[in-house]
């Protein structure tokens, strides 16, 4: 029997990879990266533990290819709610939102805080993680830069840092919320992060048109 054509090897391939990183957000929403196997991550996909190492090299790698399309899937988001507007007080409250709309997404903080504490602890999965984390900030960065256009102060920090300060905030106030709720109810949490947003950016604007990050 002759082998399919290299078209459609690829194209299976993608399939494998696709229902691989599918399984693992399951898996490791459920039991965190660290106690995740990936036996099960391989099972839950309908494959192997060798098609698995067909297409990742460890369950760090795995993480990866889920963690940059995970952020690909925002950047596209905001960036496609943004075209949407003209002025620059539309895109402010338009981000605003879109910042305050991430801390809704309980799963991805507790996944990105934890991985993020397993990088600190090998050092080759954190450079791995800032070298991505750079490659992936342009996009960002360019969103913040044509929204400060309208301000009237300039951030105390820069366009890089001010993104990842709002990152590192949304993630720290839902861990403090899931953690104890009556402490830190959802409203004080969206508030709290609404008054970060304009004190950082140096405006203080009236409520936004939602807009959701992938769920």
């Amino acid at each position: 029997m002759k082998p399919p054509p290299a078209s459609l090897r690829k194209e299976r391939a993608e399939i494998t990879r696709a229902r691989l990183i599918r399984a693992a957000e399951k898996i490791f929403a459920r039991d965190g990266f660290e106690a995740a196997k990936l036996e099960e991550i391989a099972a839950d996909a309908g494959y192997t533990r060798g098609a698995f190492y067909a297409n990742f090299s460890s369950k760090e790698d795995l993480f990866f290819a889920l963690l940059e399309g995970e952020i690909s899937a925002r950047i596209e988001t905001i960036e496609s709610a943004m075209a949407n507007v003209g002025d620059p007080e539309a895109k402010l409250r338009v981000l605003r939102e879109f910042f305050v709309a991430l801390s809704q997404d309980r799963r991805w903080s507790l996944l990105s805080l934890e991985f993020k504490l397993f990088a600190l602890r090998h050092p080759e999965v954190r450079a791995r993680l800032v070298a991505m984390n750079r490659r992936l900030a342009g996009p960002r960065i360019r969103i913040l830069q044509q929204v400060l256009v309208g301000t009237t102060r300039k951030p105390p920090v820069s366009a890089t840092a001010l993104a990842m300060s709002l990152s590192a905030a949304t993630h720290a106030l839902a861990l403090e919320h899931m953690l104890d709720r009556s402490a830190m109810p959802e409203a004080a949490m969206k508030q709290l992060l609404i008054n970060y947003f304009d004190s950082v950016l140096g405006v203080q604007l009236p409520p936004s048109p939602r807009v959701k990050p992938r769920s």
